[in-house]
Formats: C-alpha cells, sequence, structure tokens
C-alpha cells in the first residue's frame, strides 16, 4: 500500500520547513508521497521536481468561513489543472492576510516593540503572516516563546492584535476547485464541527473528506466515514504539518491518506 501524506504546509504559506526538507522527512519515515497544501497558494507548483527524495503532490487548502452557519470550513484542492481559475479566486484572501499582519505589526511597534519589516520571512517572499512576527519576536529576544502566554495575550482573547480578516465562501471554493479540473475535500471537520455543511459542499462538488487528522477522535473518524458512505466520497487523511509554526507541533506523517483517496488523488 501507497503511504501518503496529503496534507503538508511549506514556507510558501504558514509551514517552517522548504518543500525540499518536507521530502527528505518524508523519505526518512518511509513515506512514498506527500502533499503540500498551502494555505491559499499554488505557488509551491514551480518548486516541485522529479529530484526529490519521495514523490510530491501540489495542493491547496482554502481557508473559508460559512457565513449563514457561522462556522470555519477549510477545503482542500487536488489534481488542479487550471491554477490560473484557483489563483485568482484566492489571492485577494492572500492580500486581504498580509494587510492584516501590517496592521498587527504598526500595533506592537506603537506598543514598543522593534519589528524591522526587511527582516521578517515573506510567505512566497510576499506575504506576512503572524507567524512570521511571532517568530521575529522569538529571535530577536523579546518574546520567549511563539505560543506562549505573550501570543495567547496578544492574537488571541480580545488582545491588542487579536482580529481577523473576511475568509472565502466555501460552496464556491469547491466549485471554482472542480471547474478548474480539481478534487475539493473537506478538510478536518472534526476539529472544526462543520460535518452539518457536507450535504451542502457534495452539493457544490466536494469529492472527498479527511478522516485522518491529528485532532480527530474516534467519534469524529466514525461520522465521517458514514457521510463518505452515504455520499460516495473517497477518504484521505494527512499531518496537517507545519513545523515550529504550530503550537501542538504533529509529526510529518502521524497521519496517513486512506486507500480511497490515494488511489483517487495519487493515481491519476
Amino acid at each position: 500500500m501507497i503511504k501518503a501524506d496529503l496534507h503538508i504546509h511549506s514556507r510558501i504559506s504558514d509551514g517552517s520547513d522548504t518543500i525540499e526538507e518536507l521530502a527528505v522527512q518524508a523519505a526518512e519515515k518511509g513515506l512514498d508521497v506527500i502533499a503540500v497544501t498551502d494555505h491559499d497558494t499554488l505557488s509551491q507548483v514551480r518548486l516541485i521536481s522529479d529530484a526529490l527524495p519521495v514523490r510530491v503532490i501540489p495542493g491547496i487548502e482554502i481557508s473559508c468561513f460559512d457565513d449563514a452557519a457561522n462556522q470555519r470550513v477549510h477545503i482542500l484542492g487536488y489534481q488542479i489543472q487550471n491554477i490560473t481559475l484557483v489563483e485568482e479566486f484566492v489571492h485577494p484572501l492572500l492580500i486581504a492576510r498580509h494587510e492584516n499582519a501590517c496592521k498587527q505589526i504598526e500595533i506592537l511597534q506603537k506598543a514598543g516593540f522593534s519589528i524591522d519589516l526587511t527582516q521578517l520571512h515573506r510567505a512566497d517572499g510576499k506575504y506576512i503572516y503572524k507567524q512570521h512576527i511571532m517568530e521575529h519576536l522569538v529571535k530577536t529576544g523579546q518574546v520567549q516563546e511563539m505560543f506562549g502566554d505573550f501570543y495567547q495575550r496578544t492574537f488571541r482573547n480580545g488582545g491588542i492584535c487579536a482580529f481577523d480578516i473576511t475568509y472565502l465562501n466555501p460552496y464556491e471554493a469547491v466549485r471554482i476547485i472542480r471547474q478548474a479540473g480539481g478534487l475539493a475535500v473537506l478538510a478536518h471537520s472534526g476539529q472544526q464541527q462543520n460535518f452539518g455543511l457536507i450535504p451542502q459542499l457534495v452539493q457544490a462538488g466536494l469529492t472527498g473528506l479527511e478522516c485522518n487528522h491529528p485532532a480527530h477522535q474516534e467519534a469524529d473518524k466514525t461520522i465521517i466515514r458514514e457521510y463518505a458512505n452515504r455520499y460516495h466520497l473517497f477518504l484521505t487523511g494527512g499531518s496537517d504539518y507545519h513545523g515550529r509554526y504550530e503550537k501542538e507541533v504533529h509529526e510529518l506523517g502521524c497521519c496517513l491518506s486512506e486507500e480511497s483517496g490515494v488511489k483517487a488523488i495519487c493515481c491519476e
């Protein structure tokens, strides 16, 4: 059976490792395939080569929000043929995320923190995320740890930087992925407890569900399998690895895809 981790993030978005580093880790763990599913971009396509030690598949994770249900939704996209169509859809979100981070930097500077924008890492060389802000503050000794008390007081719980952006419509995200010739998968529905949206997402063109994920309990997996059987959806899985840019670090390869997902995504 093919061992595939189909949900990984790289330096192109909010992961701490390069694609080369991810491929090396995957090879060391005995994986056959990984999918780099960076948030709201397909720029990693140009960085994937046949010279890597494992097969690397490009994908995307689109950050969405269902206003009617008041729920966050993340849609994974694979085997996308029309990259331009998808990138045009998600580009406003990248701009909004960057502008949001710049506002947070201004607030922190006024609060007395020293932040040199030229020293911050930028996703795809262009976009600043809050993880990059925190990385800089830790590196310069102004904050002790990435996701400690400072992060919780500042970026969460009503802190001075606790504001967010408007995300994309999940049904439109599914339709765009399908229109672009790709496969659309609902990510970590157990983590976000948005199972009730699956019927509508299927109507929009959803093709799969992510079953194996570090945040999923057995009860979540049971529900996901029931929906998959009901709507004839394939099942995937992945570690959702972000490296040091995640509070709870889950090792690459800790969750692997179900066979049906491997056949649908990796055997095209």
